[in-house]
């Protein structure tokens, strides 16, 4: 999110400045940030995750 968050910043401060070329780029890598978390979303299971109880590690008798 916070990646997602400095490229709109940026995006806003090439437009202010009139960087063109900069700000298909800034777009292009924004479109690739939100499709990244979309994706992170939809594999996200709904709720809590079972991880089972721990067992104890048998050490080896040197």
């Amino acid at each position: 999110m916070e990646i997602r968050d400095n490229l709109l910043d940026r995006i806003t401060e090439a437009e202010r400045e009139g960087w063109l070329g900069e700000i298909e780029g800034l777009r292009i890598s924004l479109a690739g940030a939100e499709s990244k978390i979309d994706q992170i979303d939809a594999s996200a299971p709904g709720g809590p995750v079972l991880l089972g109880l721990p067992t104890p590690r048998l050490t080896p008798r040197r």
